[in-house]
């Protein structure tokens, strides 16, 4: 556990408010984004923890709970893509 990491009670302290924007694509834990993917979730797991990551960004809430921005993930699918077209 990162001892930098903020604590849910030092983010409740700042009085820090999510912008609307950050919140309106929505978020998803693991398992959806395991879903969502048609891949494991222990697939997801090991591309969070492999050095360098892989896979999309994600935030850690606390030890046990990741979450992934809609935005985040569909960035890093469009990164990924590849048109036969243009590849040489």
């Amino acid at each position: 556990m990162n001892p930098n990491a903020p604590t849910t009670e030092n983010v409740r302290s700042m009085n820090v408010e999510p912008s609307p924007a950050q919140l309106a694509g929505g978020w998803y834990t693991t398992e959806e984004i395991a879903r969502l993917l048609r891949v494991d979730a222990s697939t997801v797991r090991r591309w969070r923890t492999a050095r360098p990551p892989q896979g999309p960004p994600f935030v850690r809430l606390s030890e046990r709970v990741v979450m992934y921005g809609a935005a985040d993930v569909e960035r890093w699918l469009a990164d990924r893509r590849i048109d036969p077209g243009q590849a040489a």
